[in-house]
C-alpha cells in the first residue's frame, strides 16, 4: 500500500504553496508550520515532508527554527528539502531534528559529494531529489535547468546504494491537475530497486488511489490539503507511523 506523506512549505516562516515553482506566484496560508504539523499528526500522520524555499534560493538552509520547533513539539518523523549543499549544513538539518534530508542540486554538481553522503549517512537518511522541467532536472529552487536528465541523474547513483528518489514534475506541481504517473510508473519499473516518490499536481484522493493502483510507493501532498480538496480523514488507511 501507498503511504501518504503531507508537505509543509515554507518562506519567511510561513506555509506557502507556488505554482509551477514560481516564487512569483506564492500562496501564505494562515496556519503557522506547527500548527499544521500538529493537525496533521493529530489525524495520523507519521511523516512530514518539510521544505525551505528561503533554503532552496539561498544555497544554505534558512528556517531551521521551523523544523526545531517542529521536531520538538510533535512526534512526527522529518523529511526535510532545502539549501543542503554542505555537510556542515546537513548535519545542522540532522541536528536540528530532521529524519531524512532530500538533496538536489548538490548531486548534480558535486556527485562525488552526494555519493559520500549516501556511504557516510546512509541511504535510508538521504533522498536524492529529481526536480523535472521539461524533460531536465532543474535545481537552486527551480531557478537553474541542468543539461541532465531525470534517467541520467539516478543512473549516477544507481550503483553507490540510492534506495529514495523524490521526483517532481514542475509543470504539475500546484495546478491540482493530476500527477505525472506514467513518469513515476515508468521510473519505478526501471529502477524497481529504488523507492520513488509521487510529488505535484494531486488533487483528489482518486489520484492516491491511482497511485497505489500502479504500485507506487510515495505520494506527497501539498496545496489540496491546504485548500480542503483532500480531506485528512480520508487518508487514514494511506498514513504510516514508524
Amino acid at each position: 500500500m501507498i503511504e501518504v506523506i503531507p508537505a509543509i512549505d515554507i518562506i519567511d516562516g510561513n506555509c506557502v504553496r507556488l505554482t509551477q515553482g514560481d516564487y512569483g506566484q506564492k500562496t501564505v496560508y494562515g496556519d503557522s508550520p506547527l500548527e499544521a504539523a500538529m493537525k496533521y499528526e493529530t489525524s495520523g500522520a507519521g511523516w512530514l515532508h518539510l521544505v525551505d524555499l528561503d533554503g532552496a534560493k539561498a544555497s544554505e538552509p534558512v528556517n531551521l527554527d521551523v523544523l526545531k520547533v517542529i521536531s520538538g513539539k510533535t512526534g512526527l518523523s522529518v523529511e526535510w528539502g532545502g539549501g543542503v549543499k554542505s555537510e556542515a549544513s546537513l548535519k545542522k538539518v540532522f541536528d536540528a531534528g530532521a529524519s531524512r534530508i532530500v538533496c538536489g542540486s548538490v548531486a548534480v554538481e558535486n556527485p562525488g559529494l552526494f555519493s559520500s553522503w549516501l556511504s557516510s549517512f546512509g541511504p535510508d537518511r538521504i533522498v536524492l531529489g529529481a526536480d523535472i522541467r521539461d524533460g531536465f532536472v532543474s535545481i537552486h529552487g527551480w531557478s537553474r535547468l541542468a543539461s541532465l536528465g531525470v534517467d541520467g541523474l539516478i543512473d549516477m547513483f544507481a550503483g553507490a546504494g540510492l534506495s529514495q528518489v523524490i521526483c517532481t514534475d514542475i509543470s504539475k506541481d500546484g495546478m491540482l491537475a493530476g500527477p505525472a504517473l506514467d513518469l513515476y510508473s515508468r521510473l519505478q519499473d526501471k529502477y524497481p530497486g529504488i523507492s520513488f516518490t509521487v510529488s505535484g499536481g494531486v488533487s483528489s484522493v482518486k489520484d492516491v488511489e491511482n497511485a497505489d493502483a500502479k504500485g507506487l510507493r510515495r505520494i506527497i501532498i501539498g496545496k489540496a490539503l491546504y485548500e480542503g480538496r483532500i480531506k485528512t480523514e480520508e487518508l487514514k488507511k494511506w498514513w504510516r507511523k514508524e
